[in-house]
C-alpha cells in the first residue's frame, strides 16, 4: 500500500528552523518526483519546492522553490530511509501553514510540478510560526 507520512512539524519563533520529514511506504522515492505544498487557513494549497525523480544517471536530482522560500528551505532525499526532507531555515510568521508532500512516478523536472500532476498525497503537518 502506497503510504507517504509527513513528520517534523510544530510551533517555532519568527527566525527559528524546522525539518519535515516525508516518509515513504510502498514504493520507492527514488523514482518519484517528490513537492511539498502548504496551506493556510483561509488560502488556496501552494507549491514550495519539489525534487526530481532520479533519471538513473550518478548526477543530484534537481531541486525547485517557490520564491517565496527560495533561499531559506532546502529539500533533500535520502535513499537509505526512503524519506525526502525539507529543512526550513529563517522561518516567517506568513511561513504558518498545513504542510504536505506528493509524489508522482517517474517524472523528471525543470521546474516546480503543478498540484493536479501529483498521485499520491500525504495527511499533512501543522507548521506554526510565532512569538
Amino acid at each position: 500500500q502506497f503510504q507517504l507520512v509527513e513528520s517534523g512539524g510544530g510551533l517555532v519563533q519568527p527566525g527559528g528552523s524546522l525539518r519535515l520529514s516525508c516518509a515513504a511506504s510502498g514504493f520507492t522515492l527514488d523514482y518519484y518526483a517528490i513537492g511539498w505544498f502548504r496551506q493556510a487557513p483561509g488560502n488556496e494549497r501552494e507549491g514550495v519546492s519539489c525534487i526530481s525523480s532520479s533519471d538513473g544517471s550518478t548526477s543530484p536530482a534537481g531541486t525547485y522553490y517557490a520564491d517565496s522560500v527560495k533561499g531559506r528551505f532546502t529539500i533533500s532525499r535520502d535513499s537509505a530511509k526512503n524519506t525526502v526532507y525539507l529543512q526550513m531555515n529563517s522561518l516567517k510568521p506568513e511561513d504558518t501553514a498545513v504542510y504536505y508532500c506528493a509524489a508522482v512516478p517517474g517524472v523528471v523536472t525543470t521546474g516546480l510540478i503543478p498540484e493536479n500532476e501529483y498521485d499520491y498525497w500525504g495527511q499533512g503537518t501543522q507548521v506554526t510560526v510565532s512569538s
